[in-house]
């Protein structure tokens, strides 16, 4: 079994745990006490901090396994694993935004409150993610089949793998047929939404950035609240695609905790960074479908033939770039008549 940086080190751990409680209580305590409207400049510097701790971190990985028996062979392994899940978590977050940005649409969320809903979020991530990511590490060691021979080469197939492998296979060609067919969804019959509204009543208008409010003396949640529910319930749907995705690359709990939640983390700066703009990546969703499916394809063979994690990282960051560039060089119409008014 792949050994853990916890079986290694425990100490890194809680050194994990402080440095994000840490960033969070300066992000919201500090930076954003008051709700303000997050400009371009200020989510270029924060995407620019998450990314140097997120590389940073990856730095460590390398020095703590270097220093181990396994030396440098299995330290880059490390590294790779870090790597490649962190981008690809990256990527496929990037789909959230396309949603935030319907959410917040469908709500008329003011922009200067777009800031908190995405820090509830995030909060809410930290702890469905290690649910799933620990629980998922643990069922997968549990469900290997026996050994076999096929075609006189030894196999071991992993059931949960298998069927994770599929079902990536179908969400990416799902993914390519949806289109936008998000942008006529009715966001207030959502799980989250109908969640709050079965234990409150609804205020008609934003109070502020108050999730709760007095009306003819009764307690009332405010739209507010709704959003971060349905927020909160998307990114659990979407955990379902990456969360499979990365276990294709790795085992190690941590590690994939680890470069799941610094994705996560920057995923706010990158969204007011990228919301204005977000129009100009019409081909990113077609990019996402086809990482999905080729992920999925690399969890139904690595029975038979592993595609190690610089190749995918390769992979997924080439087919990347190339769907930003197709997006850049081909427009859509819309785009065009936009651009012309």
């Amino acid at each position: 079994m792949d050994k853990s940086i916890i079986d290694l080190h425990p100490g890194l751990v809680a050194g994990f745990a402080i440095v994000v409680f840490i960033m969070l209580l300066l992000d919201l305590g500090i930076f954003n006490k008051k709700a303000h409207e997050v400009s371009s400049k200020e989510a270029t510097i924060w995407s620019i901090i998450w990314i140097s701790l997120s590389m940073a971190f990856s730095g460590v990985v390398y020095w703590v396994f270097n220093q181990d028996a396994g030396g440098h062979e299995i330290a880059i392994e490390k590294f790779t694993q870090f790597q490649a899940a962190y981008w690809i978590e990256k990527a496929l977050s990037v789909d959230n935004l396309f949603v935030f940005i319907l959410v917040f649409g469908f709500f008329k969320v003011p922009r200067y409150l777009h800031h908190k809903v995405l820090f509830w979020g995030i909060i809410g991530a930290l702890i469905f993610r290690a649910i799933f990511i620990f629980a998922g590490v643990g069922i997968i060691n549990l469900t290997y089949l026996p050994e076999f021979v096929v075609f006189g080469t030894p196999v071991k197939i992993n059931v949960v793998m298998t069927l994770f492998g599929l079902f990536l296979v179908y969400a990416g060609i799902k993914s390519w047929g949806d289109g936008d067919g998000d942008e006529e969804e009715d966001y207030s019959e959502s799980a989250g939404a109908r969640l709050v509204k079965r234990f409150w009543k609804v205020s008609d208008n934003y109070v502020q950035d108050k999730f709760f409010t007095v009306q003819n003396g009764i307690k009332m949640a405010t739209p507010l609240l709704v959003v971060v529910a349905v927020i909160e319930f998307t990114d659990v749907l979407f955990a379902v695609d990456s969360i499979p995705a990365i276990f294709a690359i790795s085992n190690d709990p941590f590690i994939l905790y680890t470069s799941n939640i610094f994705a996560i983390l920057g995923l706010r700066s990158l969204y007011f960074l990228l919301s204005n703009f977000i129009h100009m990546f019409s081909k990113l969703p077609y990019g996402l479908a086809i990482i999905l499916s080729f992920i999925g394809v690399k969890m139904i063979i690595s029975p038979w033939y592993h595609i190690s994690s610089p190749i995918s990282l390769g992979i997924v960051g080439g087919i990347l770039i190339l769907s930003v560039l197709l997006s850049i060089i081909f427009p859509d119409k819309e785009d065009d008549v936009e651009e012309s008014k």
